[in-house]
C-alpha cells in the first residue's frame, strides 16, 4: 500500500482533540475510496508518521472507527478496510438510508417489485388485519456504493397508503415518502434476527451464491395509529453485523 495519500494531519491549534481530527483523517481516505474494501492499513509505526500523532492516539481513532464498522482488526494480521457494512445494535428507529448514510456511502434501491396483494397469515399478523386483507408488496435491492447490501420486503396496509401504486424507477426513502405523502412518522419498530442462507431465486441479485450465509431480519414499525410497515430482509452476512453493548 502507498502511503502517498491525501491524508490530512491532525493540527495541533485547533481546538479538536488529537484522536478525533485523526479519526476524521482516517475516516476520509476510507469513504473517498482511497482506502478500498478489504485493503489492509499500514501498520501503526508508518500511520504514526504519516499522521503526525503518538500511538495512543492512533489508537483510540482506529477503535472508534472499528467500532463504528469502518475497519476490522484481525489478530497477527492488522487492520483492514471494512467499508459497505451496516452495524445494526443499539441504535435509533432508522431507515435503511439513514444508516447507509450515516456509513457516508453512496445509497441505491433498485424497485424490483411494486404490488398489491392480500396478505398471507403472518403479514396479517404482524400489520393487525385479517388474512386476506389488501397490502402493498414492495421488494427492493438495497445497494451500498452501488453493492448489493440486502433485499428487503415490505408490507404496507393498502388503507393507510391510497394512490402509492404505481412505482417507478429509483425510489427515495420510503420512510420519508410516508411522511410526506401520508403523514405516517414511525415511533417504535420491533425487529427480528436469525442466521439463514441466501435462497436461489435471491442469489443473483445479491450476487452471491445460493446457500451463502445471511442474516434473515423481521420488523414490524408503528406510528401513533398502530403498524404501518412490516418487512423481511435477507441481509449478506458479510456486509451486516449485529454489535450490542451490554450494561451491568
Amino acid at each position: 500500500m502507498t502511503t502517498e495519500l491525501p491524508i490530512r494531519k491532525p493540527n495541533r491549534n485547533r481546538p479538536e482533540p488529537l484522536w478525533h481530527q485523526t479519526e476524521q483523517a482516517l475516516r476520509a481516505l476510507i469513504v473517498q475510496g482511497d482506502w478500498k474494501d478489504g485493503e489492509q492499513l499500514p501498520n501503526e509505526t508508518k500511520l504514526t508518521d504519516m499522521l503526525g500523532v503518538s500511538r495512543i492516539t492512533l489508537r483510540h481513532a482506529l477503535r472508534r472507527l472499528e467500532e463504528a464498522g469502518l475497519l476490522r482488526r484481525e489478530h497477527g494480521r492488522g487492520t483492514f478496510v471494512r467499508r459497505s457494512t451496516i452495524v445494526a445494535g443499539i441504535r435509533g428507529l432508522t431507515s435503511f438510508t439513514d444508516e447507509m448514510a450515516n456509513l457516508g456511502e453512496t445509497i441505491g434501491t433498485r424497485a424490483t417489485e411494486a404490488i398489491e396483494m392480500p396478505a398471507d397469515e403472518e403479514v396479517a399478523e404482524a400489520l393487525q388485519l385479517q388474512p386476506g386483507d389488501q397490502v402493498i408488496r414492495l421488494r427492493r435491492l438495497r445497494l451500498g456504493n452501488g453493492n448489493p447490501m440486502g433485499i428487503q420486503t415490505a408490507y404496507l396496509p393498502t388503507a393507510r397508503v391510497p394512490g402509492l401504486l404505481p412505482i417507478t424507477g429509483e425510489l427515495p426513502s420510503l420512510y420519508n415518502l410516508l411522511r410526506d405523502r401520508y403523514g405516517i412518522v414511525p415511533t417504535e419498530a420491533e425487529e427480528l434476527y436469525r442466521v439463514g442462507t441466501i435462497l436461489p431465486e435471491d442469489a443473483a441479485l445479491l450476487e452471491q451464491p445460493a446457500g451463502s450465509p445471511a442474516f434473515i431480519v423481521r420488523r414490524t414499525t408503528f406510528d401513533a395509529h398502530g403498524p404501518f410497515e412490516h418487512v423481511q430482509s435477507t441481509m449478506r452476512a458479510d456486509r451486516y453485523e449485529i454489535r450490542s453493548k451490554l450494561f451491568y
